[in-house]
């Protein structure tokens, strides 16, 4: 697996011998058998020394990784019957969130995400995952519309952030993300969030208003990336790793800190490596949500939600 990752290099160097002498052993030249059970077992315990101490500036390279699952992995490998809805009603369809009726095992739901590229064609086409007024205003209309008809709304987040181009604000970018924020409040039917990847800024936060967030352990969730905020504070994006340091953007941090209600671990190796079983996992996750959050009123489920999103941020005493 190619990785342009600085700390990953050293396993990636073990695995591609691996990859070499398995190459070898199967042509029935040489048996490699006891060399390549010795290098798998080294590549397992660096793999767990390396895992076992990312700095959070790591953690957001993982998150940014092209090979996590995306939005559309997830609707492979979690969903059936995924009818995909196109359109705000006012400007156009912003590929970059996506959204539609889906089944999950036995709950219809509503499925609303931000769409990344795996190559430069489908980043293009997706713009990195970076939202437009449409994209937010299509998310808004598909959650109406999941609330007429009473079925909780499933929002995957990862991107780096809205669009922040002239057009985009010209269209109404602020006014579209802080009108969902708004709706989301007080949207009358159970909303379960997670961060899949990289959840930046109002571009995340603008479908990530719900009763349940979840985050998978190498994703990231930021007013703002550290690339930014040290350019901001420091006036030298260089100084990003600082940055990731001091805005408490992973996981662990945001739960310690009350924003996050639960983290699902992904595989040793992170989410790139092992794909399927880290969708089994948020799998795992959105059933016992979905279980629990439908058997409650929806006006206890908004009373529960401003209860919760007004806690945040208040002082504790020690």
């Amino acid at each position: 697996m190619a990785s342009d990752m600085e700390f990953e290099k050293p396993l990636l160097e073990i695995e591609t011998k691996i990859a070499e002498l398995m190459k070898i052993s199967e042509s029935g030249n040489v048996q490699c058998d006891t060399g390549i059970a010795e290098l798998k077992r080294n590549a397992e315990a660096l793999k767990k020394d390396i895992y076992s101490k990312l700095t959070p500036w790591q953690i957001v390279q993982i998150a940014r990784h092209s090979a996590r699952p995306q939005m559309k992995d997830y609707i492979a490998g979690v969903f059936e019957n995924f009818v995909e809805l196109h359109g705000d009603r006012l400007f156009g369809d912003d590929r970059a969130i996506i959204g539609g009726f889906a089944k999950i095992d036995k709950y219809r739901v509503m499925l609303i995400g931000h769409q990344k590229g795996k190559n430069t064609e489908e980043n293009v086409e997706t713009n990195f995952g970076m939202g437009s007024p449409e994209g937010y205003r299509k998310a808004l209309r598909l959650m109406k519309l999941a609330a007429k008809f009473g079925v909780p709304v499933i929002c995957l987040v990862d991107t780096p952030g809205a669009y922040p181009g002239a057009e985009a604000e010209a269209r109404g970018q602020a006014e579209a993300i802080a009108r969902n924020l708004t709706e989301m409040a007080t949207l009358k039917t159970p909303i379960i969030v997670v961060v899949t990847g990289e959840g930046g800024s109002g571009g995340a936060l603008g479908i990530a208003v719900g009763d349940v967030l979840v985050m998978l352990s190498n994703s990231v969730y930021s007013v703002i990336s550290p690339e930014g905020c040290a350019s901001i504070l420091w006036r030298d994006g260089a100084q990003a790793t600082r940055a990731a340091d001091a805005l408490k953007i992973t996981a662990p941090a945001l739960k310690e800190l009350g924003v996050v209600d639960e983290i699902v671990q992904e595989p040793l190796g992170g989410a790139h490596r092992s794909p399927r079983e880290t969708i089994a996992a948020v799998k795992e996750s959105l059933l016992r949500h979905l279980k629990r959050l439908t058997g409650i009123s929806s006006k206890k489920l908004v009373d529960r939600r401003y209860e919760k999103y007004a806690a945040i941020g208040r002082y504790k005493h020690r």
